[in-house]
């Protein structure tokens, strides 16, 4: 079997099978919850920076609705941009005041990114 029918026939199988997989993947999340919520602590306090970037690329996709290409890029990006692209200020830290946090502006129809910008910045574009 080629590497291209095996990944085909998986994903038939996983579609045949989606509420048995279901099931079965909620009895194990249920029987190792203790297990598996250990793991990820430790899993979080060894690795800071790679659970920042996973939570906030996660928060990209699923909260706000980003689409792109290459997410990873696009967070080296973000860390990289000191300043707004729209008004050139030097972004502040969220919470002390200023409102010149870093936002990530992109398009609420299509999803698609357009480029970082400060708060008020962001929210003057819409």
């Amino acid at each position: 079997m080629t590497p291209e029918e095996k990944k085909a026939y998986n994903k038939a199988w996983r579609i045949k099978n989606a509420e048995k997989r279901k099931e079965y993947l909620k009895a194990y999340r249920k029987e190792n919850y203790e297990k598996r919520k250990a793991y990820n602590k430790v899993w979080r306090e060894e690795n800071p920076e790679k659970c920042k970037k996973v939570h906030t690329i996660s928060d990209w996709k699923h909260t706000k609705g980003l689409i792109c290409d290459d997410y990873d890029k696009l967070y080296e990006a973000y860390l990289q941009s000191p300043n707004c692209e729209e008004c050139g200020c030097e972004y502040s830290i969220k919470g002390d005041g200023t409102g010149k946090f870093k936002c990530m502006d992109h398009d609420h129809t299509t999803g698609l990114f357009r480029n970082f910008l400060c708060c008020p910045c962001n929210v003057r574009r819409g």
